[in-house]
């Protein structure tokens, strides 16, 4: 991603004191203090030389007041004690911006405040955005629900700004979604391609009956991230359309109100996978998964690409129903399990079969033949977490040169 400089310049006797900023940027011909910064990316070819076209803006917890903007690699960084004077200096590229990526702790109230009038100051005067993601990385005060947020980005949605958004993720927005803002979200964005809504919160809101509008509202849409209670057979015979476009990558999360749901039928996944070949999974099983389910979930015919079992349960049967069915598309594999020799077998037979892999992640102990099973079996192999002695946590990945 790219991003030049605003074409708004403050004087410098209009900045607040104690400001310190620092701009990254590959247009050399910048009124500010700039530096090539060679990691950066070329110029994307419709940007505009102009305008701040993609940005992160980062409200830290620790320091009130210090926010950091990263469009891609370039960097802009404010460092104030004035709150309301960085912000200022902030809302003045937001017009322009349209990739958008907000970080921060919800915990503080001046954090949540400052993001809900970045997203107001958009919802009114963004017609450029195109992508939003929104992170959050603290604990929800006792009695927040986000209901601030959710209300700012309903605004974002009003039809009458003109906003057409193309790529939308709230995995990491702990805030419950339900079906009117769902809807919402899909209908004043027709031209979506990606759409990701499974942040992990304890109750899913997100009906099936909502998810088929999603796809009758948005015919472009080609990612999606939902729920397993979410999913439905009428939600398939959606995908399984024919003037359904190119569908390529759902991804899943399954939690404890998935024990009360049928699940998708192998026939229909095997449909939805010819229909859509270049189609990849990727699963997540919360630890409030009954152990039962999860054979009931995992179907031979789903193109799983990334799995996560983290259910602290015996997982020795899945794992090999993983390496019979997976073998061709498994490229990340994460385990919270219990160590036992059977676990070890599983492992080093998984690691014969799935030449893809890219990443294995175990967190409990295993043994040196796992380890190296891995090494010599999977070429591709980028990061693991596979240890031989219990250590202290978090376990930190290794990185394969």
């Amino acid at each position: 991603m790219h991003c030049c400089c605003s074409p708004v310049q403050m004087p410098e006797s209009s900045l607040p004191a104690q400001r310190h900023m620092k701009y990254k940027d590959p247009v050399s011909s910048c009124s500010h203090r700039c530096s090539v910064d060679p990691a950066a990316p070329a110029p994307l070819p419709d940007a505009d030389p102009g305008s701040c076209s993609s940005a992160t803006v980062w409200f830290d917890s620790a320091t009130l007041g210090s926010l950091e903007i990263t469009p891609g690699l370039p960097k802009l960084s404010c460092d104030s004690e004035d709150e309301e004077g960085m912000l200022q200096s902030l809302l003045q590229f937001l017009s322009q911006i349209k990739r958008l990526k907000i970080v921060f702790d919800q915990s503080k109230e001046v954090n949540r405040k400052n993001v809900t009038r970045i997203l107001d100051v958009l919802a009114k005067q963004n017609h450029k955005l195109q992508q939003l993601c929104i992170v959050c990385h603290g604990e929800n005060p006792y009695f927040y629900s986000g209901q601030d947020i959710l209300q700012s980005i309903r605004n974002i949605c009003d039809t009458e700004n003109q906003i057409d958004l193309q790529h939308i993720d709230f995995r990491q927005m702990p805030f419950t979604l339900d079906d009117e803002l769902v809807e919402l979200v899909a209908t004043s964005n027709p031209n979506l391609h990606s759409l990701f809504i499974n942040n992990r919160t304890l109750v899913c809101n997100v009906a099936p009956g909502t998810i088929r509008k999603v796809l009758r509202a948005c015919p472009k849409l080609s990612a999606l991230g939902v729920y397993y209670a979410s999913l439905s057979d009428d939600v398939f015979q959606e995908l399984l359309k024919p003037e359904r476009a190119a569908f390529t990558h759902l991804d899943i999360f399954c939690e404890r109100l998935d024990k009360y749901i049928p699940v998708i039928s192998e026939e229909l996944w095997a449909a939805v996978s010819q229909k859509h070949p270049q189609l990849c999974v990727d699963l997540e099983f919360d630890h409030t998964v009954p152990a039962c389910k999860i054979p009931r979930i995992l179907k031979l015919n789903i193109p799983v690409s990334t799995l996560q079992l983290n259910t602290y349960n015996y997982m020795v049967n899945q794992i090999r129903f993983v390496t019979q069915s997976y073998s061709s598309t498994l490229k990340k594999l994460t385990l919270q399990t219990t160590s036992s020799e059977d676990l070890n077998s599983s492992l080093v037979d998984l690691a014969r079969q799935c030449g893809k892999l890219l990443e294995i992640h175990c967190y409990c102990v295993v043994s040196q033949e796992v380890v190296e099973a891995f090494l010599a079996h999977c070429p591709s192999l980028k990061q693991y977490t596979l240890k031989v002695t219990k250590e202290r946590h978090p376990w930190k990945p290794v990185t394969v040169q």
